[in-house]
């Protein structure tokens, strides 16, 4: 068996161009969606993913701005920025990009968003919405996850899904999304971790296992029961001489040994990583539409 492999790049276009024809509509309507940046210093990584961001707006007719502020901003300015712009009509998102410096506390910055405009679903009134089943943002990773499983077929319904990683960024919202009893979720969630004894034991009862470990090739073969469905939210870079950077993307699954057992799996790059901002965009469409209900 070789697996199937699930293009995250053509499900986020697919999902982008429903966008398009979503903001079309709303600008038929005077309501042009808008998001605001705000990014703290010049961290490279984070520049980048910013830029990527706004890039993302542009492709779908979303109109964003960046506010950048200094490395050193006292965090009392940097509350008076997210007031004005919880105010400022012409925003229907704020995201707040991470990792903030040392000096600012990230839980007393995110709790300052206004819920209604937190697209990045991290506010955690948004979070213990999301838990409760009620409807809020849905942070824009495990979002995405959920998607490309709907749309390659793979309904998580009645299936057991093992999410390896307990983040506040992927794990435990992801594990909050499938568990729900509603379409595209249903599912018997187990979550494991750095603590879990025998890993493999438990990996290999999963039909969806999702990789979310933040360690490069961690999830091998012996670890995936024949016939899987694997979703590799890993992001990580190893050195490789072949290549004129000296390094490569790989993810949290050694994906060549992997990919002969599993029925369908993600490709890192190309899987889970092009659907989070796509989901990011989706959330600020659906703030302009009048949030979540």
């Amino acid at each position: 068996m070789t697996a199937t492999i699930i293009d995250g790049r053509a499900i986020a276009e697919q999902i982008r161009s429903e966008l398009r024809q979503e903001v079309e509509a709303l600008k038929a309507r005077d309501i042009l969606p808008g998001l605001a940046f705000i990014l703290v210093g010049e961290d490279p990584s984070s520049v980048s993913y910013v830029r990527s961001k706004n890039q993302g707006c542009a492709d779908v007719g979303i109109y964003s701005e960046t506010i950048q502020q200094p490395e050193d901003i006292p965090q009392d300015r940097l509350l008076a920025l997210i007031a004005d712009l919880n105010a400022d009509p012409r925003f229907h998102g704020i995201l707040v990009q991470l990792p903030l410096p040392d000096q600012l506390d990230e839980n007393t910055v995110m709790s300052a968003l206004d819920t209604a405009k937190d697209v990045d679903g991290i506010h955690p009134a948004n979070i213990g919405r999301l838990l409760r089943g009620e409807p809020t943002y849905p942070p824009a990773t495990p979002a995405g996850v959920q998607q490309l499983l709907l749309r390659s077929g793979h309904d998580p319904a009645g299936q057991h899904v093992v999410i390896c990683g307990r983040s506040n960024i992927v794990g435990k919202p992801l594990a909050a999304i499938l568990m729900q009893k509603r379409p595209g979720a249903n599912a018997t969630v187990t979550v494991c971790h750095t603590r879990t004894r025998d890993l493999p034991d438990v990996t290999r009862q999963a039909d969806i296992l999702v990789a979310a470990m933040g360690q490069a090739r961690i999830i091998t073969a012996d670890m995936v029961r024949e016939g899987a469905v694997v979703i590799d939210v890993g992001n990580n870079w190893i050195p490789d001489a072949t290549r004129k950077s000296g390094r490569r993307l790989v993810g949290d699954v050694d994906f060549d040994a992997v990919k002969e057992k599993a029925a369908a799996i993600t490709p890192v790059p190309g899987g889970v990583g092009p659907m989070t901002v796509t989901m990011l965009l989706s959330n600020t469409v659906l703030a302009a539409k009048g949030g979540p209900a």
